[in-house]
């Protein structure tokens, strides 16, 4: 399949695996890069550019197709040194980096200098433009339903996505509730030009976290998340555990005045906790509501595999049927610009 998103990134498939904490690792992002989607490397999961420069070493070794490096800018108690990452990024030879949170104006004309393909990940069409203007190659459109940050404007894919399309002239990705075959069509026919993918990634055999992570997703369903840290206009979207209560339980006693302080018990440093050791109610963590589409552990290549096989499946008999005998000119149609 060919999008404005192959074609920009170089890869066969128009399928994006997100950058998540403490998941987003070599072994994920190789596999995913060579079953021929986009495979990122989480970058500040790496305590420091050094290691970040040693983990993009270890991926290369892993596969020859293109990856990227995701560089989130969000607010933190100890504020990385954001310039010696992307120095890392550009000296490792990545030509391909999303970037998160705050506005990456600073950092786009080195990346840029560089030659390297910009994604911004944004919640919003206004932010979506405003990446735009400031150079940004693509983005990738959040929408409400997506784990981690959904932003603050609540608005769900099947809006958004066509308001984006409304609006942009560079490719975008659809993000946020994107698991199979039906997500890639329906984002394809909502006007993206691929999808996004972070919580199904997960629940992969070569995602490199613990098994009580996996089956924590295969037993939840799409009810089974919640908004934290809203009364902090930092929302994020978690899979219900302990710890989501107990911040959930903090902030309505607070009546909307809690600090990050007395929620950062619950909220900070506890990713290697969670995905690593599998202590899966150490804290709150990042999921989708995209979790009640998950149903099983295959391989990358199995999952990609099966979108693929599926979305044409779905493109040429479900949806052209729906057209008696004019398959040839619907297809056309729905031919990729």
């Amino acid at each position: 399949m060919k999008t404005r998103i192959t074609e920009l990134l170089g890869i066969e498939h128009p399928i994006v695996q997100g950058g998540m904490h403490y998941v987003g690792f070599a072994e994920l992002a190789a596999a995913v890069s060579n079953a021929g989607g986009l495979g990122i490397i989480t970058g500040l999961t790496q305590k420091t550019p050094d290691l970040l420069a040693k983990e993009i070493a270890r991926c290369r070794g892993m596969t020859d197709k293109p990856f990227g490096v995701n560089m989130s800018f969000l607010p933190s108690f100890n504020p990385p040194p954001y310039m010696e990452y992307i120095s890392a990024i550009i000296d490792g030879g990545v030509k391909i980096v999303e970037t998160a949170g705050s506005n990456p104006e600073r950092y786009i004309p080195a990346l840029k200098s560089a030659n390297t393909v910009v994604i911004h990940k944004c919640t919003s069409v206004r932010h979506s433009l405003k990446a735009e203007k400031l150079g940004c190659d693509a983005v990738s459109v959040d929408g409400f339903e997506c784990g981690g940050h959904p932003g603050e404007d609540d608005i769900p894919n099947m809006i958004l996505l066509p308001r984006a399309a409304d609006e942009l002239k560079i490719p975008f990705i659809a993000s946020g509730g994107m698991a199979d075959a039906r997500s890639l069509v329906a984002a394809l026919a909502l006007g993206a030009d691929g999808i996004n993918m972070g919580t199904r990634f997960m629940a992969t055999k070569e995602a490199p976290i613990h098994d009580n992570v996996k089956q924590a997703l295969l037993a939840a369903s799409e009810l089974d998340t919640r908004l934290v840290m809203r009364p902090l206009r930092n929302s994020v979207r978690v899979l219900k555990n302990k710890a989501a209560d107990i911040v959930l339980e903090i902030e309505r006693e607070k009546q909307g005045a809690v600090t990050i302080e007395e929620l950062h018990e619950h909220v900070g440093g506890v990713y290697p906790k969670v995905m690593l050791e599998g202590l899966v109610d150490r804290g709150v963590w990042s999921c989708g509501m995209v979790a009640g589409l998950i149903h099983d552990i295959p391989s990358v290549k199995e999952l990609v595999d099966r979108i693929m096989t599926d979305a044409e499946r779905l493109v040429r008999q479900r949806l052209e049927g729906f057209f008696g005998g004019k398959s040839t000119k619907l297809a056309a149609n729905l031919e990729p610009a």
